[in-house]
């Protein structure tokens, strides 16, 4: 599975206003009902605060990945924001997140979910990769990189 067949440019957020974990949650679950329909706001964040109940998705390293299943859904979905000023996000590593990669998937669908969520993880292990997000101008530029990593990365 590639993160580039998950992802296109509007579902990208390169400059999350947000501040708290909560709020960046509701900035990009609005993010992605915008432009996937039949998504229901207020079920996908509740689904993605229970999760966090049961641990944080902040990885560390600057990095979070927010996820969970949804009833109704047809399809794994994928929003990435960068919080240019980082979101405390309960890390392991204690450090606030900058990366932030919502992934939501339906609710029968186990095995597509872990190889979505194992293919961010592996891309996101790359130093490079992390400091070229970082640094990238706009939305269109994120785009690119990660499509370009992914394509660079072997499945």
């Amino acid at each position: 599975m590639k993160i580039s067949e998950l992802l296109s440019e509007k579902l990208i957020i390169a400059d999350l206003k947000a501040g708290t974990k909560q709020m960046a949650l509701e900035e990009m679950v609005a993010c992605l009902a915008a432009n996937r329909h039949g998504i229901d706001l207020k079920d996908l964040y509740n689904v993605l605060i229970e999760r966090e109940k049961l641990g944080s998705t902040g990885i560390g390293n600057g990095i979070a990945i927010p996820h969970g299943k949804l009833d109704g859904l047809e399809n794994i979905c994928l929003v990435f924001a960068r919080s240019t000023a980082g979101i405390e996000f309960d890390s392991l590593d204690g450090k606030p997140a900058h990366l932030i990669f919502l992934l939501v998937a339906p609710s029968n669908s186990a095995g597509v979910h872990l190889k979505a969520l194992a293919r961010l993880s592996r891309l996101l292990k790359e130093k490079n990769f992390r400091d070229d997000l970082l640094g990238a101008p706009d939305a269109a530029a994120l785009y690119t990189i990660v499509v370009d990593e992914d394509e660079r990365i072997t499945a």
